[in-house]
């Protein structure tokens, strides 16, 4: 059930991605981030309460409201001009909080693979910090890009793989390297692509 709200987390940070690059405008994100927000409360929930005490069921649903609350977040912004700086600290918590998964799944699980996804997945809601909460503008381009690379690599693709059994085809520690490669290796590829669009010049934030 949670591999199925990652997929979706993938299209999210996919589209809010292209909403900082100026290629989604207005508030046409918000629709999707409601219900991917909304996904991420109530699958987190329904985790909790029926896993019948299993800690590293309980552990493995909290996680996910980092990304429920991120996104309903994002969307009431968006309808209701909320400031912010609120949404720039709550990202710079997440960003703690990922790093503290991040630690837990190398030390207690030994899955590497998601070791790097919680890192990835930290170093993006760092850029969500600088970017709303000490308003550094000139990043929203590199976390646009950050976003919508992280959408696919971090999140959509191991979703899939993990939902289809393919994931299971190769060892976790060769995952977590070709996660990593794909990941830097979308960051160039767009950084070069995109040309003016780089960590100096920002296009409106979307």
């Amino acid at each position: 059930m949670g591999n199925v709200g990652l997929l979706y987390v993938g299209a999210i940070l996919f589209l809010n991605g292209c909403a900082l690059l100026g290629w989604v405008r207005g508030n046409g994100a918000v629709p999707l981030n409601i219900f991917v927000g909304l996904l991420q409360v109530i699958t987190p929930t329904y985790l909790i309460f029926t896993a019948g005490g299993d800690a590293d069921v309980v552990f493995g649903a909290s996680g996910l409201y980092l990304f429920g609350f991120t996104y309903l977040y994002v969307a009431m912004n968006t309808i209701w001009g909320f400031e912010p700086t609120g949404l720039g600290f709550f990202s710079l918590f997440v960003a703690v909080a990922a790093l503290a998964y991040a630690v837990v799944n190398a030390v207690t699980y030994q899955d590497y693979a998601f070791t790097v996804i919680w890192l990835l997945w930290a170093y993006l809601w760092w850029l969500f910090f600088q970017l709303l909460g000490r308003g550094r503008a000139q990043l929203t381009a590199w976390t646009g890009v950050v976003a919508a690379v992280e959408g696919w690599t971090t999140a959509a693709v191991p979703a899939f793989l993990l939902l289809t059994g393919w994931w299971d085809a190769l060892p976790n520690a060769v995952w977590a390297l070709v996660v990593l490669v794909l990941t830097v290796g979308g960051f160039l590829l767009a950084r070069s692509r995109l040309g003016s669009l780089s960590p100096a010049t920002a296009p409106a934030t979307a």
